[in-house]
Protein backbone atom coordinates (compact mmCIF):
# COMPACT_ATOMS: atom_id res chain seq x y z
CA UNK A 1 0.00 0.00 0.00
CA UNK A 2 1.35 3.33 -1.13
CA UNK A 3 0.92 4.84 2.59
CA UNK A 4 1.41 1.44 4.86
CA UNK A 5 5.32 3.11 5.60
CA UNK A 6 3.32 5.86 7.41
CA UNK A 7 1.21 3.91 9.32
CA UNK A 8 4.17 1.33 10.02
CA UNK A 9 5.88 4.33 11.40
CA UNK A 10 2.92 5.40 13.32
CA UNK A 11 2.69 1.67 14.81
CA UNK A 12 6.21 2.04 16.09
CA UNK A 13 5.30 5.30 18.09
CA UNK A 14 2.32 3.62 19.73
CA UNK A 15 4.90 0.08 20.21
CA UNK A 16 7.23 2.28 21.98
CA UNK A 17 8.64 3.03 25.60
CA UNK A 18 8.69 6.71 25.11
CA UNK A 19 5.77 9.39 24.86
CA UNK A 20 5.63 12.20 21.48
CA UNK A 21 4.01 15.14 21.16
CA UNK A 22 2.89 15.63 17.63
CA UNK A 23 2.93 18.97 15.70
CA UNK A 24 -0.30 20.18 14.52
CA UNK A 25 -0.78 20.25 11.18
CA UNK A 26 -3.73 21.66 8.66
CA UNK A 27 -2.39 21.80 5.17
CA UNK A 28 0.53 21.39 2.98
CA UNK A 29 2.79 23.57 4.81
CA UNK A 30 2.05 23.27 7.69
CA UNK A 31 3.02 19.51 7.35
CA UNK A 32 5.93 20.51 5.65
CA UNK A 33 7.42 22.26 7.98
CA UNK A 34 6.25 20.20 10.95
CA UNK A 35 8.22 17.36 8.95
CA UNK A 36 11.58 19.61 8.12
CA UNK A 37 11.65 20.56 11.66
CA UNK A 38 11.60 16.77 13.01
CA UNK A 39 8.40 15.90 14.25
CA UNK A 40 7.58 12.14 14.03
CA UNK A 41 3.96 12.32 13.87
CA UNK A 42 1.60 15.26 12.69
CA UNK A 43 -2.15 15.91 13.89
CA UNK A 44 -5.08 17.06 12.40
CA UNK A 45 -7.54 18.06 14.63
CA UNK A 46 -11.08 18.54 13.85
CA UNK A 47 -11.22 22.50 15.16
CA UNK A 48 -7.75 23.03 12.85
CA UNK A 49 -9.84 21.43 9.85
CA UNK A 50 -13.03 23.29 10.45
CA UNK A 51 -11.28 26.71 10.78
CA UNK A 52 -8.46 25.86 7.45
CA UNK A 53 -11.62 24.54 5.51
CA UNK A 54 -14.23 26.52 6.17
CA UNK A 55 -13.42 29.31 8.72
CA UNK A 56 -16.49 28.13 11.15
CA UNK A 57 -15.90 26.88 14.78
CA UNK A 58 -15.83 23.21 15.53
CA UNK A 59 -19.32 22.40 15.69
CA UNK A 60 -19.30 19.36 13.07
CA UNK A 61 -20.58 21.36 10.02
CA UNK A 62 -17.25 20.66 7.73
CA UNK A 63 -18.19 17.29 5.40
CA UNK A 64 -16.05 13.87 5.31
CA UNK A 65 -15.64 14.84 1.80
CA UNK A 66 -13.99 18.38 2.84
CA UNK A 67 -11.92 16.57 5.96
CA UNK A 68 -10.75 13.63 3.35
CA UNK A 69 -9.44 16.19 0.65
CA UNK A 70 -7.45 18.40 3.32
CA UNK A 71 -5.96 15.08 4.28
CA UNK A 72 -5.75 14.01 0.67
CA UNK A 73 -3.43 17.83 -0.01
CA UNK A 74 -1.22 16.96 3.03
CA UNK A 75 -0.34 13.40 2.09
CA UNK A 76 0.83 14.75 -1.42
CA UNK A 77 2.87 17.55 -0.05
CA UNK A 78 4.59 15.33 2.83
CA UNK A 79 5.41 11.99 4.06
CA UNK A 80 4.85 12.60 7.66
CA UNK A 81 2.46 10.50 9.54
CA UNK A 82 -0.76 11.73 10.47
CA UNK A 83 -3.44 10.97 12.73
CA UNK A 84 -6.50 12.66 11.89
CA UNK A 85 -9.44 13.54 14.16
CA UNK A 86 -12.29 11.96 12.54
CA UNK A 87 -14.71 13.20 15.01
CA UNK A 88 -17.97 10.89 14.85
CA UNK A 89 -17.55 9.15 11.76
CA UNK A 90 -19.59 11.72 10.01
CA UNK A 91 -22.82 10.05 10.95
CA UNK A 92 -23.69 6.09 12.37
CA UNK A 93 -22.08 3.09 11.93
CA UNK A 94 -22.56 2.70 8.49
CA UNK A 95 -21.13 6.76 7.91
CA UNK A 96 -17.95 5.11 9.80
CA UNK A 97 -16.87 2.69 7.59
CA UNK A 98 -17.27 5.07 4.70
CA UNK A 99 -15.23 7.55 6.87
CA UNK A 100 -12.66 5.09 7.38
CA UNK A 101 -12.26 3.92 3.63
CA UNK A 102 -11.76 7.47 2.36
CA UNK A 103 -8.79 8.69 5.19
CA UNK A 104 -7.59 5.47 4.59
CA UNK A 105 -7.23 6.72 0.51
CA UNK A 106 -6.56 9.96 1.52
CA UNK A 107 -3.03 8.78 2.99
CA UNK A 108 -4.06 9.11 6.90
CA UNK A 109 -1.71 7.10 9.33
CA UNK A 110 -4.86 6.80 10.99
CA UNK A 111 -7.34 8.09 13.27
CA UNK A 112 -10.04 8.32 15.78
CA UNK A 113 -13.65 7.78 15.83
CA UNK A 114 -15.14 9.10 18.82
CA UNK A 115 -17.85 8.59 21.15
CA UNK A 116 -19.86 12.26 21.37
CA UNK A 117 -23.05 12.70 20.46
CA UNK A 118 -22.56 14.77 17.14
CA UNK A 119 -24.13 17.23 15.70
CA UNK A 120 -25.19 18.85 19.17
CA UNK A 121 -28.96 17.46 20.45
CA UNK A 122 -31.99 19.91 20.01
CA UNK A 123 -31.98 22.00 22.78
CA UNK A 124 -29.43 20.92 24.99
CA UNK A 125 -26.28 22.65 25.57
CA UNK A 126 -24.43 20.26 27.11
CA UNK A 127 -21.63 17.93 25.76
CA UNK A 128 -23.50 14.32 25.22
CA UNK A 129 -22.38 10.98 24.51
CA UNK A 130 -24.28 8.23 22.56
CA UNK A 131 -25.15 4.71 24.25
CA UNK A 132 -22.23 2.64 24.80
CA UNK A 133 -23.61 -0.31 22.58
CA UNK A 134 -23.47 2.17 19.61
CA UNK A 135 -20.17 3.27 20.57
CA UNK A 136 -18.99 -0.16 19.94
CA UNK A 137 -21.13 -0.69 16.89
CA UNK A 138 -18.99 2.10 15.23
CA UNK A 139 -15.48 0.56 16.35
CA UNK A 140 -16.90 -2.78 14.73
CA UNK A 141 -17.32 -0.98 11.80
CA UNK A 142 -14.26 1.60 11.91
CA UNK A 143 -12.53 -1.89 11.99
CA UNK A 144 -14.25 -3.57 9.27
CA UNK A 145 -14.05 -0.03 6.86
CA UNK A 146 -10.02 -0.29 6.51
CA UNK A 147 -8.40 -2.00 3.36
CA UNK A 148 -5.16 -1.58 4.54
CA UNK A 149 -4.41 -3.74 8.10
CA UNK A 150 -1.87 -0.99 9.04
CA UNK A 151 -4.30 1.73 9.32
CA UNK A 152 -4.30 2.76 13.25
CA UNK A 153 -8.06 2.80 14.33
CA UNK A 154 -7.83 4.55 17.77
CA UNK A 155 -11.37 4.22 19.74
CA UNK A 156 -12.07 7.96 21.61
CA UNK A 157 -13.96 9.13 24.44
CA UNK A 158 -14.66 12.08 26.50
CA UNK A 159 -16.41 10.58 29.12
CA UNK A 160 -14.29 11.70 32.15
CA UNK A 161 -15.39 15.22 31.77
CA UNK A 162 -19.29 14.14 30.83
CA UNK A 163 -20.27 11.30 32.97
CA UNK A 164 -17.36 9.72 35.09
CA UNK A 165 -14.20 7.73 35.36
CA UNK A 166 -16.38 4.77 36.01
CA UNK A 167 -17.85 5.14 32.79
CA UNK A 168 -14.46 6.27 30.77
CA UNK A 169 -13.01 3.09 31.63
CA UNK A 170 -16.27 0.88 30.93
CA UNK A 171 -16.05 2.35 27.30
CA UNK A 172 -12.30 1.76 27.22
CA UNK A 173 -12.58 -1.39 28.17
CA UNK A 174 -15.21 -2.49 25.34
CA UNK A 175 -13.49 -0.56 22.62
CA UNK A 176 -10.79 -2.49 23.31
CA UNK A 177 -12.49 -5.69 23.65
CA UNK A 178 -13.37 -4.77 20.03
CA UNK A 179 -9.62 -4.68 18.65
CA UNK A 180 -9.04 -0.60 18.37
CA UNK A 181 -5.33 -0.51 18.31
CA UNK A 182 -5.31 2.47 20.65
CA UNK A 183 -7.23 4.53 22.92
CA UNK A 184 -7.71 8.32 22.97
CA UNK A 185 -9.07 10.30 25.70
CA UNK A 186 -9.98 13.99 26.37
CA UNK A 187 -10.66 15.30 29.56
CA UNK A 188 -8.32 13.89 32.34
CA UNK A 189 -7.74 15.83 34.82
CA UNK A 190 -5.82 13.89 37.03
CA UNK A 191 -2.67 11.39 37.75
CA UNK A 192 -5.09 9.93 40.05
CA UNK A 193 -7.80 9.55 36.59
CA UNK A 194 -4.93 8.60 34.31
CA UNK A 195 -3.38 5.83 36.41
CA UNK A 196 -7.01 4.31 37.11
CA UNK A 197 -7.56 4.28 33.19
CA UNK A 198 -4.06 2.82 32.78
CA UNK A 199 -4.49 0.21 35.24
CA UNK A 200 -7.74 -1.21 33.76
CA UNK A 201 -6.51 -1.02 30.09
CA UNK A 202 -3.83 -2.70 27.98
CA UNK A 203 -3.86 -0.35 24.82
CA UNK A 204 -1.21 2.15 24.22
CA UNK A 205 -2.88 5.92 24.95
CA UNK A 206 -3.19 8.97 23.28
CA UNK A 207 -4.27 11.95 25.19
CA UNK A 208 -6.01 15.14 24.39
CA UNK A 209 -5.54 18.41 26.57
CA UNK A 210 -4.48 17.84 30.28
CA UNK A 211 -3.70 19.95 32.61
CA UNK A 212 -0.06 20.66 33.76
CA UNK A 213 0.40 18.20 36.26
CA UNK A 214 -0.11 15.28 33.16
CA UNK A 215 2.45 17.01 31.00
CA UNK A 216 5.71 15.18 31.84
CA UNK A 217 6.54 12.95 29.44
CA UNK A 218 8.34 10.86 31.40
CA UNK A 219 5.91 10.39 34.25
CA UNK A 220 3.40 9.73 30.56
CA UNK A 221 5.51 7.13 29.61
CA UNK A 222 5.28 5.41 32.36
CA UNK A 223 1.40 5.16 32.46
CA UNK A 224 1.48 3.47 28.72
CA UNK A 225 0.88 7.11 27.42
CA UNK A 226 2.82 7.41 23.92
CA UNK A 227 1.31 10.42 22.34
CA UNK A 228 0.16 13.47 24.08
CA UNK A 229 -1.27 16.41 22.36
CA UNK A 230 -0.09 20.34 23.28
CA UNK A 231 -3.04 21.78 21.24
CA UNK A 232 -3.41 23.83 17.94
CA UNK A 233 -0.64 26.80 18.61
CA UNK A 234 -0.01 26.67 15.10
CA UNK A 235 -3.14 27.76 13.32
CA UNK A 236 -3.47 30.28 16.00
CA UNK A 237 -0.37 31.83 15.19
CA UNK A 238 -1.02 31.97 11.73
CA UNK A 239 -4.15 33.30 12.31
CA UNK A 240 -2.49 36.15 14.85
CA UNK A 241 0.47 37.15 11.90
CA UNK A 242 -2.23 37.31 8.45
CA UNK A 243 -4.37 39.54 11.04
CA UNK A 244 -1.69 41.74 11.54
CA UNK A 245 -0.09 42.21 8.44
CA UNK A 246 -3.36 42.50 6.58
CA UNK A 247 -4.44 45.27 9.17
CA UNK A 248 -0.55 46.78 8.86
CA UNK A 249 -1.05 47.14 4.65
CA UNK A 250 -4.47 48.24 5.40
CA UNK A 251 -3.55 51.10 7.87
CA UNK A 252 -0.68 52.35 4.95
CA UNK A 253 2.12 50.47 5.72
CA UNK A 254 4.33 49.84 2.63
CA UNK A 255 5.40 45.89 2.17
CA UNK A 256 8.80 46.55 2.72
CA UNK A 257 8.47 47.88 5.70
CA UNK A 258 6.33 44.57 7.33
CA UNK A 259 8.32 42.54 9.53
CA UNK A 260 8.33 39.23 10.82
CA UNK A 261 7.70 37.81 7.19
CA UNK A 262 8.72 34.59 5.74
CA UNK A 263 12.38 35.23 4.02
CA UNK A 264 12.77 34.06 0.20
CA UNK A 265 15.17 30.67 2.09
CA UNK A 266 12.08 29.53 4.11
CA UNK A 267 9.67 30.41 1.42
CA UNK A 268 11.62 28.02 -1.34
CA UNK A 269 12.43 25.49 1.55
CA UNK A 270 8.40 25.09 1.97
CA UNK A 271 7.68 24.89 -1.65
CA UNK A 272 10.22 22.59 -2.26
CA UNK A 273 11.57 24.81 -4.96
CA UNK A 274 15.44 23.55 -5.35
CA UNK A 275 13.49 19.87 -6.36
CA UNK A 276 10.87 21.65 -8.80
CA UNK A 277 13.98 23.64 -10.21
CA UNK A 278 15.85 19.54 -10.75
CA UNK A 279 12.88 18.50 -12.38
CA UNK A 280 12.79 21.50 -14.56
CA UNK A 281 16.07 20.71 -15.59
CA UNK A 282 15.44 17.22 -16.21
CA UNK A 283 12.25 17.13 -17.79
CA UNK A 284 11.94 20.42 -19.16
CA UNK A 285 15.59 21.21 -20.51
CA UNK A 286 15.37 24.02 -18.64
CA UNK A 287 18.76 25.64 -17.01
CA UNK A 288 19.09 26.51 -13.70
Amino acid sequence: MAFRSRRQALRSILGGEGCIRPGSVYDAISIRIAEDLGFTLGMFGGSVASLAVLGDPDIALITLTELAEQMRRMSRASRLPVLVDADHGYGNALNVRRTVQELGAAGAAGLTIEDTLLPQAFGEARTQLIPLEEGVGKMKAALDGRSDPSLVIMGRTGAASITSIEDTIRRAQAYEAIGVDALFFTGIKSRAELAAISGATRLPIVLGGAPEELSALDYLASQRVRIALQGHAPIAAATQAVYETLKALREGTSPKDLKRLASAELTGRVMREADVKTRSADFLGLKT
